[in-house]
């Protein structure tokens, strides 16, 4: 079962780029992020000729996240993230497909900070942890996949000092994502790469993905049972250098049948 996660930024925009790689590439489940496309402007119609059912929770601004799978119909559990009845930016959404219960995620960005947004960010980690926590007593198979906005470590950002003051590396975010993954969940990517600077996201201005200037910020928790079938875990980055491209590129994990 190849499951994987890309922060499409702007379906619309982009559909070309995600049909043509979901064509080749064949994931079973991808798990969409920044649709930048409200309820109604998601485009179904187009992925289900590509071979997909979606379910989505759209948002006209920066927003937006969408499940997609192959052949087969995702049973939405969840359209939000609990814990703050308030919030209303659709970041979370949660479906059953083929026995393995997938959500979603993206986190804010959090920027600039110290502020209001990075304090959101932090309480909607905080949340994201409590409602991981319920969804791994449950003992259903789980993958948390999306746009975390963290880069959990050095290694997960090219050597620079240029993003010293980003909501995305500071030590309130890398702590919030390391207590979301704790002991009870695996970091695919981390765990097949583990001395590799892998990155997901490559931003658009400076000559960042001529030279490699990335970061991960993309990933894919398995719950315990889904780490013992755990084959493989990567990064399509190729795609990120075609014209008309997200800055971030699809991050993916292979597992075994059970």
């Amino acid at each position: 079962m190849l499951i994987a996660t890309f922060n499409i930024n702007n379906v619309n925009r982009r559909l070309e780029n995600l049909t043509a790689w979901m064509r080749t590439r064949k994931p079973d489940v991808v798990c969409l992020q920044e649709l930048k496309a409200d309820q109604r402007s998601f485009p179904e119609q187009a992925i289900a000729e590509a071979g997909y059912r979606s379910v989505w929770v759209g948002q006209k601004t920066w927003n937006g996240v969408a499940i997609l799978a192959r052949g087969s119909e995702p049973v939405v559990t969840r359209t939000e993230l609990p814990g703050d009845p308030d919030d209303t930016q659709a970041r979370y959404i949660e479906a059953a497909v083929r026995g393995v219960l997938i959500a979603s995620i993206y986190a804010p960005n959090g920027n600039p900070q110290p502020g209001p947004k990075f304090d959101y960010k932090l309480a909607w980690m905080k949340r994201l942890q409590a409602h991981a926590t319920k969804l791994h007593k449950s003992g259903a198979p789980i993958v948390l996949a999306g746009d975390f906005n963290v880069a959990p470590t050095e290694l997960d950002i090219y050597p620079t000092k240029s993003w010293d003051d980003d909501a995305l590396i500071q030590p309130e975010s890398r702590a919030a994502f390391k207590r979301l993954v704790g002991r009870s969940w695996t970091d695919a990517l981390r765990t097949i790469h583990p001395d590799e600077r892998i990155y997901t996201f490559w931003h658009y201005m400076r000559n960042r993905w001529p030279r490699d200037a990335g970061l991960r910020l993309d990933h894919l928790l398995l719950s315990p049972d889904l780490a013992d079938r755990l084959e493989d875990a990567g990064v399509d980055r190729d795609l990120r250098g075609e014209e008309g491209a997200s800055d971030h590129a699809p991050a993916w994990v292979r597992l075994a049948r059970a």
